[in-house]
Formats: C-alpha cells, sequence, structure tokens
C-alpha cells in the first residue's frame, strides 16, 4: 500500500502576480493579484476561503522582504477565517504551505490561502537614492550580536566559509558551480516570466565581481517584485478542481542538532528534513522527475542534492560538471523556470509555482515529459523544509 504523510490535502490553486526586476507597485496590490488568481484557478469563491497562510509575516521583518500582513490581506479580501498563521521561525518557506496543509488535514480549515510576496528589487532602487535617518545604530541582539561587529551582517558573509571550507573537503571547482546558474539560464530562456533570460557563458561567471569569496555575483539570487499564491483543500475536492490538483505525497521539516547557522555541524544541513520526508512515503529520489531546489545561492542547491540522496556527499560537482543531468532532458531536470537565479528571487514560492505546472502539464517549451513526482526543498540554514509532490489526479 502507498505510504503518503498527507492523505487529506492537495493543492487545489494556484496564482502569481506580476513579476519584474522593479515593478514601483504595492505589495499588497501584487498579493491581492496572485491570491485572486489561485482562487480563481481553484474554482473558488472569497467565500469559500476560511484559513489563510503566509511567509515570514507581515509584521516582524522589513516590509519588501515581508510582505503584507494577515490582517490586510483578510480586511482586502474580507475573508471569514476558522484558522490563520504566518511567522519566520518555522520549515522556511515551505513552512507555511506544511502548517495549511496540516490545518487542512485535522479539519481546522477546509480550503487556506498560502502567500508570499517580495518587492526587494523596488526597495533596493529606492535606497540607493535615500539618506539615512539620522541617530544611533541599532543593536544587534540574537547570535547577530556575536557577527555584526566583525561586519558578517548577511547571507553572503554566512554562507561563505562554508562554502570554501565544502571547496577544500570536497575539492568543488569553479567551473562545476557555475553549472548551476548556467542551466538556469537555458531554462530561464524559455519562461516567459523570467525576470534574466539571455544566455550565462563559463567566462562570464569566471570573470564576474566577488561578493564574499569564494561567491560571486553570479552565485547570488536576483531581487525583484512579484507575489505567488496557492490555495489548499481537502483532498476531496480534488475531483471538482477544474484542472489536476497536487497531492502533498509527504514533507520534512526536521532542523538538526543546532538552530544557529554558525553552529552547525557541517555543509549538509536539509538532510535530517530530507530523511524525514523519505521516511514518509514508499517513492525514492530515483522516483523523482523534476526537482525545484532552493537556489538562493548557487552551492545550496548542490548541496540539496546531496541532502535528498540524488548523490553522495561531497559528490554534487561532479553530478552537475557537465550539465547533461540537469538538464531539461537529462536525468533529473533542476529549476525548470530558470529559479531564484535567473527568474527571480521569489524566495522558495516560485519554485513551488512551477513544480505544480510541471505536474499540471502547464509548463510549456521547459515541461518535462509526463511528470508525476516532484520535489521542492527550501532554506539554507537553520531553517529548512522540503515537499514530495505527485499528480493528484493519478
Amino acid at each position: 500500500m502507498r505510504k503518503g504523510l498527507f492523505t487529506g490535502a492537495v493543492i487545489s490553486g494556484i496564482g502569481q502576480s506580476d513579476v519584474g526586476r522593479r515593478l514601483h507597485r504595492p505589495a499588497l496590490d501584487l498579493t491581492l493579484d496572485a491570491a485572486v488568481a489561485a482562487l480563481d484557478d481553484a474554482g473558488l469563491s472569497r467565500a469559500d476561503i476560511d484559513g489563510l497562510s503566509a511567509y515570514p509575516g507581515g509584521e516582524s521583518l522589513a516590509r519588501s522582504f515581508a510582505g503584507p500582513s494577515l490582517l490586510e490581506v483578510q480586511d482586502a479580501l474580507r475573508l471569514e477565517l476558522s484558522w490563520y498563521s504566518s511567522g519566520v521561525e518555522v520549515a522556511a518557506q515551505m513552512g507555511a504551505v506544511i502548517a495549511a496543509a496540516m490545518a487542512v488535514e485535522v479539519g481546522l480549515a477546509n480550503h487556506v490561502l498560502v502567500y508570499r510576496t517580495v518587492t526587494e528589487g523596488t526597495a533596493r532602487a529606492r535606497a540607493k537614492n535615500e539618506v539615512p535617518p539620522p541617530g544611533p545604530p541599532v543593536a544587534a541582539n540574537g547570535s547577530m550580536q556575536w557577527l555584526a561587529p566583525y561586519g558578517v551582517t548577511g547571507p553572503p558573509h554566512w554562507y561563505a566559509p562554508y562554502l570554501r571550507r565544502y571547496m577544500h573537503d570536497f575539492g568543488l571547482t569553479r567551473e562545476q558551480l557555475a553549472q548551476i546558474p548556467i542551466a538556469a539560464r537555458v531554462k530561464s530562456a524559455a519562461n516567459p516570466r523570467a525576470v534574466y533570460r539571455e544566455p550565462l557563458t563559463l567566462e562570464q561567471y569566471l570573470s564576474s565581481r566577488t561578493i564574499s569569496d569564494p561567491i560571486c555575483l553570479y552565485d547570488c539570487d536576483v531581487p525583484c517584485d512579484g507575489a505567488t499564491a496557492f490555495v489548499l483543500s481537502r483532498a476531496d475536492y480534488a475531483r471538482d478542481v477544474p484542472h489536476r490538483a497536487v497531492r502533498i505525497e509527504s514533507v520534512g521539516a526536521g532542523s538538526g542538532p543546532r538552530m544557529y547557522r554558525d553552529q552547525f555541524p557541517d555543509h549538509c544541513f536539509g538532510a535530517v528534513a530530507a530523511s524525514q520526508m523519505w521516511s514518509r512515503t514508499n517513492l525514492r529520489p530515483s522516483d523523482v522527475d523534476v526537482a525545484q531546489l532552493y537556489d538562493g545561492f548557487s552551492f545550496l542547491t548542490l548541496w540539496w542534492l546531496e541532502a535528498l540522496g540524488f548523490c553522495g556527499r561531497g559528490e554534487s560537482g561532479p553530478f552537475v560538471e557537465d550539465g547533461r543531468r540537469v538538464a531539461l532532458g537529462g536525468e533529473l531536470p533542476l529549476n525548470t523556470s530558470g529559479g531564484q537565479l535567473a527568474a527571480g528571487r521569489l524566495h522558495g514560492f516560485g519554485l513551488l509555482y512551477e513544480a505544480c505546472e510541471q505536474l499540471r502539464g502547464q509548463s510549456g517549451a521547459r515541461q518535462v515529459p509526463d511528470a508525476e513526482v516532484v520535489v521542492v526543498a527550501t532554506g539554507g540554514q537553520p531553517n529548512v523544509g522540503c515537499l514530495l509532490l505527485t499528480d493528484g489526479s493519478r
């Protein structure tokens, strides 16, 4: 008998706003565009939605990163909710989706709207022309109090030492690492929503400026503006969905022994979550038709390949070095929309959107034939989450 964690939740609707480098539109407007599109796609009205979930929660972080709060979205759509949730201390971006699936599974809601919105492209453009307000600097707290005094203030600084150690231990070369952003551009050329659609050459990659050694410009994802939304529904609604529903076969959300990024024992941060996911299904890595793996930085994708069991520890460089295995016609088509390195940093939700389109056969020129099983993994240390998705009509 097939073993799957969630038998009572399906993704019934998907929606996305315009996506662009700098759209100069309010985050709430983009969110509503995506939400209405997801509702229409699911064949539902606002009156049907009784649950709301978001990552990371609009009241806790910079608005360009967090998007609108649950309160704003509920009020704008006039939703009557029986369940709601948001927050940053969850299983990365997929934590909002996992929470919604659990709410449906235990009967707290029938149809949950899940959204993620970013306006970082516009925010960065505006910041260049703004003068910082006067006053003393804000005191760092938590783990940042030990990092900020040394200038370790952002993700490139946090991850660079891990990448350097990995390169030392396993012999990863920049030429191998380059295959992730190069392959992303090949696929984004077939994605009309992608921010960057022009090719990237190995020479361009190797000669690009350093961000935090050994991380270069093209190892970093592309800040953009956009919103993505999903509707998660009871499994019995799958027969009424106007298209194929997407089934959540299994999830993984384990953090490992330490939650502090600088205290994590090694690079393979997703191993615990991946092990959980595979333990809750009879499917195996060899059954996966498409992989949508987090590429906030190119090397995070390599580490997810290892964590999920597509190759052994330290073997991801050789696994991708000629690009053929992860190409659209390869044994493991990877980040088929162009991912965050080319399509834009929709912070994990763009990967899930593409996964659903692949399972529904709606990815156009980048469609993987007969895609039935897709894995989505998001996040870096310490928050991670992964989903195993299947065609809900089968």
